[in-house]
């Protein structure tokens, strides 16, 4: 536990934090399985919609730290990839 006021209020910070943060990862994830959906169902634009809301959530998401940069980027990639492969 605790025993300074600053690390009690710190303690208060990394709740707020944590809160927020378990937001915005579950938004990424619900939007990437919206894409992965599509995928698995063939609806080829439904999955170019889906990417094309899903990628600047990534991208949010690893400007705030919530992802690394890189790994936003390779969802994107791995997502876009998967995508035009349904056309083929």
């Amino acid at each position: 536990m605790a025993n300074t006021s600053s690390a009690k209020k710190a303690t208060r910070k990394i709740e707020r934090r944590t809160a927020v943060n378990r937001v915005r990862r579950s938004r990424v994830r619900s939007f990437v399985r919206k894409v992965e959906e599509a995928l698995e169902a063939g609806n080829k634009a439904a999955a170019e919609a889906a990417l094309k809301s899903a990628q600047p959530e990534l991208m949010r998401a690893a400007t705030k730290g919530i992802v690394h940069k890189n790994t936003a980027s390779r969802k994107v990639s791995r997502l876009a990839k998967r995508v035009k492969a349904l056309s083929a």
